[in-house]
């Protein structure tokens, strides 16, 4: 049972983070929500994108059993429409992030022996979308990552995994759809894509992230639980 255990989660002030930080609460652990918002339910206000203020908060962090790199931040052009300053934002959040992060919690954890990292990346890592590059692009990094991650901790009774949502209806994507030309039309694009059809829900990402923090994932690391109401299958 995952009682006495402490997780934290960055970007745990809406979204998918917010979800992961209420249900792996509900799970029985301590949880630790770390964002660079003030907001309910975040201890730890740093952005992910600083090395040096992530190095300093965390330092005051007690000990972690779990990390989620929940934190993230998307973009809608193509390579040719994105600026330089915007891919690098994506990149800074959604992949330097988890570095910046995992770098600060991991040598505790491979003191004590054990430890569980669980990033989310995206179905936009393992299949084209459209006007996604940088996205795209990040969270095909992020799968990468995991798997190196998983291979270099695994003699240190470290596991690291990674989700793979498919669209799901977060602020973010809200956002998305306000901004559109016409909001109802991308709405129901949206919800076309994939073959359930409809969004997926924020509390369904978290579940399966609280799955592989769990006991019950013992023998799993290195790999991507996708959750994309068949997506990638179709």
């Amino acid at each position: 049972m995952d009682t006495q255990r402490v997780a934290l989660v960055t970007g745990a002030a809406s979204g998918i983070g917010r979800a992961t930080a209420l249900e792996l609460a509900a799970r029985g652990w301590e949880v630790v929500g770390l964002d660079r918002a003030a907001g309910e339910g975040v201890a730890v206000t740093v952005d992910v994108t600083d090395t040096e203020a992530v190095a300093r908060s965390l330092a005051e962090v007690g000990p972690i059993d779990c990390l989620a790199n929940v934190a993230g931040t998307g973009s809608t052009q193509n390579v040719v429409d994105t600026p330089p300053e915007l891919w690098d934002a994506v990149f800074a959040v959604n992949v330097r992030g988890i570095f910046n992060v995992s770098r600060a919690l991991l040598p505790g954890m491979i003191a004590r022996g054990s430890g569980v990292i669980v990033n989310a990346a995206s179905i936009a890592g393992m299949v084209g979308l459209k006007n996604r590059a940088a996205y795209c692009a990040s969270k095909g990094a992020v799968i990468a990552l995991t798997k190196a991650m998983a291979i270099d901790h695994v003699g240190d009774g470290i596991r690291v995994n990674c989700v793979c949502p498919g669209t799901v209806d977060t602020p973010w994507v809200g956002r998305l759809i306000d901004a559109a030309e016409d909001p109802a039309a991308t709405r129901a694009a949206l919800v076309a894509r994939q073959p359930m059809g409809r969004l997926g829900r924020a509390e369904e990402v978290a579940k399966a992230i609280a799955y592989l923090a769990s006991d019950d994932a013992a023998f799993v690391t290195g790999t991507e639980l996708v959750i994309d109401g068949g997506l990638v299958a179709g």
